[in-house]
C-alpha cells in the first residue's frame, strides 16, 4: 500500500480507502463490517469514509464499534455533514446543523474527533461565511482536524477559499467528487486552478461507476445486484447516459487492455483513478473480503500501466 499526501498538506493517507456508503447498514450488518474493516487495515488501509446520512447514521455507529479495537493515531476517519434528519435545522451547511450534526456523528462513532469532516454538499440557503465560520469554529476546537468538502463546483471553492481567507478561518484541505473512467470532466478540467493555487487534494468515490465498470451491467441488470436493490442509482445512471449503448461499446474496447494486463475491468477501472497525481485515495465500496483483495489489486495494475497504454486508454474514452 502507497500514502498519499492530502494534496499539499501534512496528512498521509492510504491511496486505497474503505467508503460505507450502500454498504454498512444495507449489505453488511455488524460482523460483516468487522470483517471487512479489519482486512482492510491488514492490507494497509488507514483511511475509512463515512458520513451521517448513511443508513441514518447507522454506517456512523458500525464503523465506531468496529474502529474501538484499533490505536487511533493508526487509523484516519472522516465523516460528512450535510443531511441529518427531517427537521428544519437538520440538513444543510448553517452553523447550528453543522455543530449539532458534528457531535451526533462522533457520538455514534465513539471518537473525539474525527481527522476530516466534510461539508456534504454545497448549501446555497446558508451565507458561505456562516459555514466557513462554522468549520473553522469545528477545527480549531479539535472536533476535526481538518475539513472539506464534497461534490462542491470549483466557483463555489474560490468562494470558500476567499472567505476563509477574509475571515482569517481555517481553509478546506480536501474534495470528495465522484470521478471514474465515465465522470471525468471536474476532477480534470473544473479543478485545475484549484489544485494549482491551493493545494487541495480528492479524495474520490464511485470509482467503479456504480458498478458500471466491473462490466457485470454489460447484458442486463442481474438480480440483487447493487443497480437492482437501489433503483435510484439505476435512475441517476440512465439519466447520465452511463448506461447507454455507447458506454457498452467503450467497455468492450477496456475488457481488451484489461485481458492484455491480465487484470479485471474493475482493477483496470481502479488502477486508472490512481495514475491522476490529484486523487489522494480512491474510496472503495466493498462488501466481502473477496471483493476487497480483488480490487486492491488495482495497486500491482497500475505499475503495469505504460503511457502509451493510458494513452490508448484516453482515446477509447473520449470517442464519441
Amino acid at each position: 500500500m502507497n500514502y498519499r499526501k492530502v494534496g499539499k498538506w501534512g496528512l498521509k493517507i492510504s491511496e486505497l480507502s474503505l467508503g460505507s456508503w450502500l454498504t454498512f447498514g444495507n449489505q453488511l450488518d455488524i460482523a460483516g463490517a468487522k470483517e471487512i474493516v479489519r482486512e482492510s487495515f491488514k492490507n494497509g488501509i488507514n483511511f475509512f469514509d463515512t458520513a451521517e446520512a448513511y443508513a441514518n447514521g447507522m454506517a456512523e455507529s458500525m464503523l465506531g464499534e468496529v474502529l474501538k479495537e484499533f490505536r487511533r493515531s493508526d487509523i484516519v476517519v472522516s465523516t460528512k455533514i450535510f443531511w441529518g434528519g427531517n427537521g428544519p435545522n437538520d440538513k444543510g451547511l448553517s452553523r447550528k446543523h453543522l455543530l449539532e450534526g458534528t457531535w451526533a456523528s462522533l457520538k455514534r462513532l465513539q471518537l473525539d474527533y474525527v481527522d476530516i469532516v466534510y461539508c456534504h454538499r454545497p448549501d446555497p440557503e446558508t451565507p458561505i461565511e456562516e459555514t466557513v465560520l462554522a468549520m473553522d469554529y469545528i477545527v480549531r476546537n479539535g472536533l476535526a482536524l481538518y475539513w472539506g468538502t464534497s461534490e462542491w463546483s470549483a466557483e463555489q471553492l474560490e468562494a470558500a477559499h476567499k472567505a476563509c481567507k477574509e475571515l482569517n478561518c481555517i481553509p478546506p484541505i480536501v474534495e470528495q467528487p465522484q470521478y471514474n473512467m465515465l465522470v471525468r470532466k471536474r476532477v480534470e478540467e473544473e479543478y485545475k486552478p484549484i489544485y494549482e493555487k491551493y493545494g487541495m487534494g480528492l479524495t474520490i468515490w464511485s470509482p467503479l461507476a456504480s458498478g458500471i465498470l466491473t462490466g457485470k451491467y454489460n447484458n442486463g441488470i442481474p438480480e440483487n445486484s447493487r443497480l437492482a436493490r437501489f433503483p435510484h442509482l439505476r435512475k441517476h445512471l440512465e439519466e447520465n447516459g452511463l448506461l447507454g449503448e455507447k458506454v457498452f461499446k467503450k467497455l468492450q474496447k477496456l475488457q481488451k487492455i484489461a485481458d492484455e494486463l491480465d487484470a479485471k475491468m474493475s482493477q483496470l477501472a481502479i488502477a486508472w483513478c490512481l495514475l491522476n497525481d490529484n486523487v489522494s485515495s480512491v474510496i472503495l465500496g466493498v462488501s466481502s473480503k473477496e471483493q476487497l483483495h480483488e480490487n486492491l489489486k488495482a495497486i500491482e495494475i497500475k505499475e503495469k500501466i505504460t503511457e502509451d497504454l493510458e494513452k490508448q486508454i484516453r482515446e477509447i474514452l473520449e470517442e464519441e
